[in-house]
């Protein structure tokens, strides 16, 4: 493996620890969490959705104005790839808590052979130390001290992976995906009820002057559901966009604005450069892909490699269950049932162990036994799954350490529990036989509450990403050890994204593409839906209608008002803390029917799936 010149040093300092520790009895992990993480995004109510069949084409997108502009592109000819553009524009001006030009993305791409990814991810500044986000004291700030301004902004990635997704998969010109979006940018668009209920919800918006003066009223006061906003700051960038490429987003007057923003944050700014927004490049990488031969119908699964964490922890969260009775386990009156949930919740701690201990940006870390995927070895995840106790009244292990994936000396220290917020997710197949799942995301709700306007006398703008709090705070563990998904300079912090194309393992077929928000439940809403459909052979809305469940190596998370109290006391009885909280998924899955295409869209968000 070849590491950035700067690395160098970094290298040698933890190859000396490790050669220190080698001998040294391995220290535990931080303390289990005794409480549940606060959700990505608040919920706003449930409505149950139809899904939806369609022939020749499917898109589904977190937000109908979205999927609509997808569905035009897909109907005048566009790829896959196209529709994803034109439907991600129209979400950075519809849904900007969750997702835009401001933030970063993950692409998996099916051309009817081969599958890629495409790694947008957010990278940390050049001036960015391992300490950033460590107070006067030493100790890791507090979530919204350090989220809130400037600190916490990477330079943003989706628009510049767009562009290059699309020089290798367009097919319409790239300046008329953009016409959506700026069309309903400069028109106006209603406000939809889970924005309003997101926006008054945050205590934090208001204190950035331009997102006051777009997102409030003259009294101070939230905008609510219905009423029509309308965005010609944004429409002008995005012209821009369309006619420049990404350059007029990363460089220019819309570069030096960005890093205004973030640098002359008057409390809490940050050291992204013009230089680093310039020099900012988007890769493509060879997916991780892994058989999946237990359940019914043989299938290969591709997902994100590092730094995303998703494909892995599913894969392993699969497989360990494999090497437990949860095959032979039906759905109990519709929902998972107890003894199911113990064994899948078991295998998910174990996974998070591993999740917490070796993941980060792979050109800055190491792969246990050099390669990542020694994390899904079959011996490994066996051995893994022994720990399970899956006797029918199994005790929960509550909390897991992490493994050693081919005798691999642990030369990091365990990540520490920290907060992981919100995204969005983008399905898409094509009359090509194209495919794409991309989950895009500026992290927490309303990113770093910090909005870029040129200062050319148009109102509005977009929103910076706050994703270099997906960074561990603490760099160390308390042995000294560096943690794997520290703050370190170009570095691309570990995502939970889980972006994923299913694909029938004798023909190649494509099968589905699906994938959610939900910060580090992203892993378990897509397992959820995975397990649903290939287990207990359920479409994709029924899946996605499952209730969420899951654990991030804590307690045992039920998604609250959807088990029963026979299931929680159950659960209690082999020993989980369980806790019941609204989980509020946005899952998005296309797959594929002997007649064309069945779409599902979370009831829990504002989604719909639309096509020909």
């Amino acid at each position: 493996m070849t590491f950035p010149p700067h690395r160098t040093l970094s290298l040698a300092v933890t190859a000396l620890c490790a050669a220190l520790l080698s001998a040294c009895v391995v220290s535990p992990p931080p303390p289990a969490p005794s409480a549940p993480p606060p959700q990505p995004e608040a919920a706003s109510g449930s409505t149950a959705k139809p899904g939806w069949a369609t022939r020749r084409y499917a898109v589904a997108a977190a937000n109908p104005l979205a999927t609509d502009a997808g569905r035009q592109v897909l109907a005048a000819g566009g790829s896959a790839v196209d529709a994803a553009i034109a439907v991600q524009m129209v979400l950075s001006l519809v849904e900007p808590q969750s997702s835009g030009i401001g933030g970063g993305a993950f692409l998996l791409h099916f051309n009817g052979t081969t599958t890629q990814a495409f790694d947008g991810r957010e990278t940390a500044p050049a001036a960015a130390t391992p300490a950033l986000f460590l107070d006067a004291s030493g100790q890791a700030m507090k979530f919204a001290d350090a989220v809130v301004g400037g600190r916490s902004v990477g330079v943003p990635g989706a628009v510049a992976m767009l562009a290059q997704a699309h020089a290798l998969h367009g097919k319409l010109p790239w300046a008329q995906l953009f016409q959506p979006a700026i069309n309903l940018a400069n028109q106006g668009f209603a406000i939809s009820p889970r924005m309003a209920a997101l926006l008054a919800a945050d205590p934090h918006l208001k204190k950035d002057p331009v997102a006051a003066a777009y997102f409030y009223d003259a009294a101070g006061k939230p905008w609510p559901a219905g009423h029509v906003l309308r965005n010609p700051e944004l429409a002008a960038v995005l012209q821009g966009i369309a006619t420049r490429g990404p350059s007029a987003l990363l460089r220019g007057e819309v570069g030096e604005a960005i890093a205004r923003k973030v640098q002359g944050h008057p409390t809490n700014p940050g050291s992204l450069s013009t230089r680093d927004l310039a020099t900012y490049r988007p890769l493509v990488r060879e997916p991780l892909c892994f058989d999946y031969d237990t359940a019914p119908r043989p299938v290969r699964i591709c997902g994100m490699p590092p730094p995303s964490s998703g494909a892995i922890a599913i894969g392993q969260i699969l497989r360990m269950l494999d090497h437990t009775p949860a095959r032979s386990l039906p759905l109990v009156q519709g929902q998972p049932g107890a003894d199911w949930l113990h064994l899948y919740t078991e295998a998910s701690r174990l996974a998070f162990a591993d999740r917490g201990q070796y993941l980060g940006d792979p050109a800055f870390v190491q792969a246990p036994a050099g390669n990542w995927a020694s994390l899904l070895a079959p011996a490994y995840l066996r051995s893994r799954a022994a720990q399970i106790d899956s006797s029918p009244t199994g005790q929960s292990i509550q909390f897991a350490l992490p493994g050693q994936p081919g005798g691999t000396p642990l030369s990091y220290a365990p990540m520490p529990d920290q907060l992981e917020y919100g995204t969005s997710h983008i399905s898409v197949v094509d009359t090509y036989g194209n495919a794409v799942a991309m989950t895009t995301t500026i992290e927490d709700a309303w990113g770093s509450r910090q909005m870029v306007n040129r200062g050319a006398g148009l109102a509005g703008g977009f929103l910076l990403n706050n994703q270099l709090t997906d960074f561990s705070f603490s760099p160390t563990g308390g042995d000294g050890r560096p943690v794997a998904n520290r703050v370190e300079p170009g570095k691309r912090p570990r995502s939970s994204m889980s972006p994923t194309l299913v694909f029938d393992k004798a023909t190649g077929q494509l099968l589905i593409s699906g994938g959610s928000p939900g910060g580090a439940l992203i892993i378990h809403f897509t397992a959820k839906t995975l397990y649903g459909m290939l287990h207990w052979g359920l479409n994709a809305q029924q899946a996605i209608d499952l209730p969420n469940f899951g654990s991030l190596n804590g307690p045992t998370l039920l998604e609250a008002g959807r088990f029963s109290p026979a299931v929680v006391q159950a659960l209690k009885s082999r020993g989980h803390t369980v806790v019941e909280v609204p989980m509020a998924s946005g899952l998005q899955a296309i797959a594929r029917t002997p007649t064309g295409f069945f779409g599902g869209a979370d009831p829990r968000r504002e989604g719909v799936v639309l096509g020909d």
